[in-house]
């Protein structure tokens, strides 16, 4: 980290009178390996680098970067980004961050072993993966996918205005995908592991949630229409927050498009939603000590005892609405600092996943969605999805179901939280999933 706050400090170094100069440097290595009927069918390992360079003068923005850390690509870069500036259109609350005096918390987010850890072990892992995947049960016919990942980042932002700071994370994951037949038909399922070292993945939870998720589906029917008790299992709730979190940055807000325009301080969900983003939680695969503009990140309530308490905001935001940063800048090197939640989640109840079903008198467990990101209206909440699950009766999970549909409004929904388990679970993605049960959802099926 010290080497890239060293190139940073050579740019900003270089800050005439009357202007700021924001430098941004990053460096990430990446392995991604794919297992397909015992062998090997993909490997990839890819070394990225880059640097940003923004530079604001009297209200004027400009921004360019480069793919590498040369000196004279540097000055070249620094350059081309002087000379972008003077194409802008003048805004008054344009500006780099300044430092605002919280300390970025300590993270155990890197681990060392990682860096070590050979070529050899990663590919004996996907193969393993795939194998017990495929051997999981008899109805399983084949393995789409089984795929180990990891990622090593490292990035230092600093500022003419005083900011200097510098973080980095490791993470490493397991995806797989599974075949079932029976009678002719053929269903999917899915698994993963996540975790900052190897020793955090478990091959055996990654290959037996995919078979049981495919081989669970097997015989399903379409449900009737109606409206119905819906339970969200945690991978599909966790997806349906992210969406809810993407409305409650205050650029979004500030331009018009969130539901959440104007209702600071209302009721926006039943009282029992605690809606936090956190990127200080090391459970978080997203968590990072600081933001996109060196900004310590920080414990943000969005909602609290069901009432909306404050939007995200990255230091452009904060000036135009008079008020300060939450550390949410979110951003690359080839991009200026845009803002976003970073790690999402509710607070999670104190019961079992299974108790709340069993409180079900008929309803649908819902485990999987498919376009949900292009069936919400952002701005009204109108959303509509395909999804596929398990039938609930009388407090038990019956027949599985596919090729429905589910309509409401994220207001509705958030309204609607009947339950709240106790299954948190931290995902590959900025929001962490748990167990929902909405009162009443309209099913569209047979």
């Amino acid at each position: 980290m010290s080497e890239l706050l060293a190139i940073c400090e050579q740019i900003v170094s270089k800050a005439k009178d009357g202007e700021q100069i924001e430098a941004v440097a990053v460096y990430g290595k990446e392995t991604e390996v794919r297992a397909y009927e015992g062998e090997i069918e993909s490997l990839t390992t890819a070394e990225s680098q880059g640097v940003g360079i923004r530079v604001v003068k009297d209200g004027r923005q400009g921004f360019a970067h480069a793919g590498t850390f040369t000196p004279e690509d540097l000055v070249e870069t620094l350059n081309e980004a002087r000379d972008n500036l003077v194409f802008a259109t003048p805004d008054e609350f344009c500006g780099v961050a300044e430092p605002d005096g919280i300390k970025p918390v300590d993270l155990d987010v890197y681990n060392d072993e990682l860096v070590g850890v050979s070529t050899e072990e990663k590919v004996a892992i996907a193969l393993e993966l795939e194998r017990r995947t495929r051997e999981g049960d008899s109805r399983i016919i084949g393995v789409e996918s089984a795929d180990y990942s990891d990622s090593i980042s490292e990035s230092a932002v600093m500022t003419s205005t005083g900011i200097s700071a510098a973080s980095r994370e490791t993470g490493c994951s397991l995806t797989t995908y599974s075949l079932a037949e029976e009678n002719n038909e053929t269903q999917t399922g899915f698994g993963y592991s996540i975790g900052r070292c190897l020793q955090d993945l478990d091959i055996e939870k990654a290959s037996t949630e995919a078979v049981n998720r495919a081989t669970r589906m097997l015989g399903s029917v379409k449900p009737p229409s109606g409206r119905f008790t819906v339970v969200l299992d945690p991978w599909v709730s966790a997806q349906f927050l992210g969406i809810v979190g993407g409305t409650l940055n205050a650029e979004s807000v500030q331009k018009g498009r969130s539901l959440f325009a104007g209702r600071l301080g209302e009721e926006v969900a039943e009282p029992s939603i605690n809606l936090i983003d956190d990127p200080t939680d090391p459970a978080a695969f997203t968590a990072t000590s600081t933001d996109g503009e060196g900004l310590a990140t920080r414990r943000n309530v969005l909602i609290e005892n069901g009432r909306l308490n404050q939007f995200v905001h990255n230091s452009y935001t904060a000036r135009k609405e008079g008020t300060s940063s939450t550390g949410s800048a979110i951003r690359g090197y080839s991009s200026t600092p845009g803002v976003g939640v970073q790690a999402l989640a509710v607070t999670p109840g104190n019961v079992s996943p299974e108790d709340l079903i069993s409180e079900v008198t008929d309803g649908v467990l819902v485990q999987g969605v498919s376009g949900l990101h292009s069936g919400v209206n952002p701005v009204s909440g109108d959303f509509s999805t395909g999804a596929e699950g398990l039938r609930i009766r009388n407090g038990e999970l019956a027949e599985p179901v596919r090729e429905f549909t589910i309509a409401s409004t994220i207001q509705k929904m958030l309204s609607g939280v009947t339950g709240i388990g106790n299954d948190l679970q931290w995902l590959p993605m900025r929001s962490a999933g748990v167990t929902l049960v909405i009162g009443e959802l309209t099913v569209s099926g047979a």
